[in-house]
């Protein structure tokens, strides 16, 4: 038996939930995702089987927790998601863990951390078109194969997730960790592969100018990556805590621009017009090349789409939630471009740990828990922001 965190849906609770953020000020979600109306349980349960040869056991040594798990919890997931799980999973899909069984080209006892698309390789199905080509992320076989339906460990049933004491993981999934690269560091590396698979779904032109939209976890790493592997020229952060707009300033941003003065700032350094609708946010005729939201929220994505001049492009890294008013991709002719996970065949996540191991991202990890203390986790991570958190993360042995 082990000890972990499951989720269950349950439409009740789902709906409860979503109620409580749409009433809930300032977006604190700390009562619904540890309270009564939350649908994670600790308990103790039986490990996970290995599915077939090519799998093995992984001990967690942090787990983290991702904007993707809380949109969860609070209920603004999308149900288009839903058919792509399988229930009760264990979260968590940023690890950094050691392996119980040798595997091809990786031995017992190596620290990996996972690339967490359960692709055609892992479900032993016959490789369909995108996994051919070396893109897992796109693969059409998620719901099929010898495992349950999941779009990635930390979502399927049969697998387990992170924020247990052991999941089972295929060797596809793992990439060992170098020795010199902490833990604290390591745990950041599948947020950074996200981060750098959305810089490289666009073409970023030398010397273009690019807006990021948030500077959680996911807006910092893809201005690291931006800097780090493209001839971008100035690339603007709307960051709405001090801690994140020093984060943002030591990682290379041209200037920092709080949220509500974005449209405004960006005017006056893109020369660019502003007008005031009758109803509704000011906009920009004009603007940056790119825009790339990173909340994972509406209110991001229709500020992205006002702020990227005429032929541009906005790419959404966060998870999507809400409506959004799309004239200004209509109208102005944008590009609207999905990143989701990592891909290049694993390169991203070999560029996602070099990086790792060199930019300047101590102190990102700012808390660890142990799993009896979900709540406070999960509750501390809601907030992260407003208490100066970049990632929270569980350490599950603890």
């Amino acid at each position: 038996m082990i000890l972990a965190l499951e989720y269950h849906r349950s439409p009740a609770r789902f709906m409860a939930a979503r109620g409580l953020t749409a009433t809930r000020a300032g977006g604190k979600m700390s009562g619904m995702i540890a309270g009564n109306v939350s649908p994670m349980r600790l308990v103790n349960r039986q490990a996970p089987e290995l599915p077939g040869e090519g799998w093995t056991r992984v001990t967690p040594r942090l787990s983290g927790i991702c904007g993707s798990d809380l949109g969860m919890l609070t209920g603004r997931s999308s149900p288009y998601l839903s058919p792509m799980t399988s229930m009760p999973f264990v979260p968590g899909h940023e690890v950094v863990g050691e392996t119980q069984d040798d595997v091809p080209g990786v031995p017992k006892g190596s620290r990996v951390v996972i690339d967490p698309v359960l692709s055609c390789a892992a479900r032993g199905t016959t490789e369909c078109r995108w996994c051919a080509s070396g893109q897992q992320s796109r693969c059409d076989h998620i719901t099929t194969g010898r495992i349950s339906a999941g779009l990635q460990t930390g979502f399927c049933a049969d697998t387990g997730g992170g924020w247990s004491r052991q999941f089972v993981a295929h060797v596809s999934q793992l990439h060992v960790v170098p020795d010199a690269l902490t833990d604290e560091r390591a745990v950041l590396a599948e947020p950074l592969a996200c981060a750098v698979h959305s810089v490289r779904r666009v073409k970023v032109a030398s010397g273009s100018t690019a807006v990021i939209i948030g500077a959680g976890t996911v807006g910092l790493l893809t201005l690291l990556a931006l800097r780090q592997l493209t001839d971008v020229g100035a690339v603007y952060v709307v960051a709405k805590h001090g801690h994140q707009q020093e984060k943002a300033k030591a990682l290379g941003a041209t200037a920092i621009i709080e949220p509500r003065k974005a449209v405004r700032a960006l005017r006056r350094v893109t020369t660019a017009r502003m007008h005031s609708p009758e109803r509704g946010d000011d906009f920009l005729l004009g603007g940056v090349d790119l825009a790339f939201e990173c909340t994972g929220g509406a209110g991001g994505l229709d500020t992205a789409l006002r702020l990227v001049q005429a032929g541009g492009t906005v790419v959404v890294s966060g998870m999507p939630g809400g409506n959004v008013d799309l004239t200004p991709l209509w109208y102005r002719e944008l590009q609207l471009v999905g990143a989701y996970a990592s891909g290049a065949d694993g390169a991203d996540f070999a560029d996602a740990i070099r990086l790792a191991e060199s930019a300047p991202l101590d102190g990102y990890v700012g808390t660890t828990y142990p799993l009896a203390r979900w709540r406070e986790a999960l509750t501390h991570a809601a907030d992260a922001g407003r208490l100066g958190t970049v990632k929270v993360a569980f350490a599950p042995a603890r």
